[in-house]
């Protein structure tokens, strides 16, 4: 399969209503779309990524009218969170209509709903009048792409179009929350923090063990690089090996790195955190070494990306 490089939403619309894979640009990371109404082109995704089955997709819609085209038995609390989080950085699980078959939502009941604030995904998702199923567009348990260029590294050839957008300005996933029940459930932290959800929904639950396993990118280890991965404290002196590794963090290392990435605050942290993974396994590294943050506000899902990176379990 030959990859379209393209710059035109239209263009690459037309190939996603024909039923091919297409890249796109959001604010949080690129996706690998395709119509999620059409079982056989969201198997390419499957295909594509080399994702499990049993891992599902969060479809991407341009407006909040297609919510209840697409779910059903929303309740007020879902209505106020969408009203404040639609569009930008945040999903919804809710109970799914019909018109999603099975293998977008890998057999679960619930679909889960995002819509974008990046003005060129919008254009795209609007020019396709689709539905669009999209997780990451990196192979399966790498870390996210957050620019056209990191797509091209792992999808050439594999899908049918990349439509060249800007870098991702979060850096890290969106929000998911399960608006499917009584009370809402936070179960992936991401731009939209749990501080900014309480605001609007103060019973928000956040037990870990509400996790179900049919949420998008919650089931297996993500964002790993094929570089080690440790976490450690500010000036902390790790026991593992120094030697050709990188480290990430707000504060200087106390040892010497060969590729160091100070951020500023947590935004930077979270906006460079996958690209500096890409660039560590470029380079050949064999450690990266990320500095743990407090997991308040935006360092909750900077910490949950480091666990996962690092293969921690909590």
């Amino acid at each position: 399969m030959k990859t379209l490089l393209t710059d035109r939403p239209e263009e690459a619309a037309k190939l996603l209503q024909a039923g091919q894979t297409v890249i796109f640009p959001t604010e949080t990371v690129y996706g690998l779309g395709a119509d999620a109404t059409n079982p056989e082109a969201v198997a390419a995704i499957y295909a594509a990524k080399q994702r499990p089955a049993d891992n599902p997709l969060i479809v991407h819609i341009w407006h909040t009218g297609q919510v209840d085209e697409l779910a059903f038995n929303i309740p007020g609390y879902a209505r106020k969170l969408i009203a404040e989080f639609f569009p930008g950085p945040f999903s919804m699980l809710l109970p799914k209509r019909p018109l999603i078959p099975a293998i977008t939502t890998a057999g679960s009941s619930k679909v889960c709903l995002r819509m974008p604030s990046l003005e060129l995904a919008r254009e795209f998702l609007k020019l396709t009048a689709l539905p669009v199923a999209a997780p990451s567009a990196n192979l399966s348990g790498q870390p996210s792409p957050t620019r056209w260029q990191d797509c091209l590294e792992d999808m050439q050839g594999r899908v049918g179009a990349i439509l060249k957008g800007p870098e991702a300005v979060f850096g890290l996933e969106s929000t998911i929350v399960d608006a499917s029940g009584p009370a809402p459930v936070l179960l992936r932290p991401g731009a939209v923090t749990l501080e900014m959800l309480r605001r609007v929904t103060p019973d928000i639950a956040t037990d870990p063990g509400l996790v179900a396993e049919t949420t998008p990118g919650m089931k297996y280890r993500h964002y790993a690089p094929k570089a080690k991965v440790y976490l450690v404290e500010p000036g902390e002196i790790p026991a593992a090996s120094t030697s050709q590794a990188g480290y990430i963090g707000l504060t200087a290392p106390a040892f010497p790195a060969d590729f160091v990435l100070l951020a500023e605050n947590f935004e930077e942290y979270a906006r460079q955190l996958f690209s500096f993974f890409r660039e560590c396994d470029r380079r050949g590294l064999r450690a990266i070494f990320a500095e743990r943050v407090a997991p308040d506000g935006l360092g909750q899902a900077i910490m949950n990306r480091l666990r996962k990176a690092a293969g921690e379990t909590a």
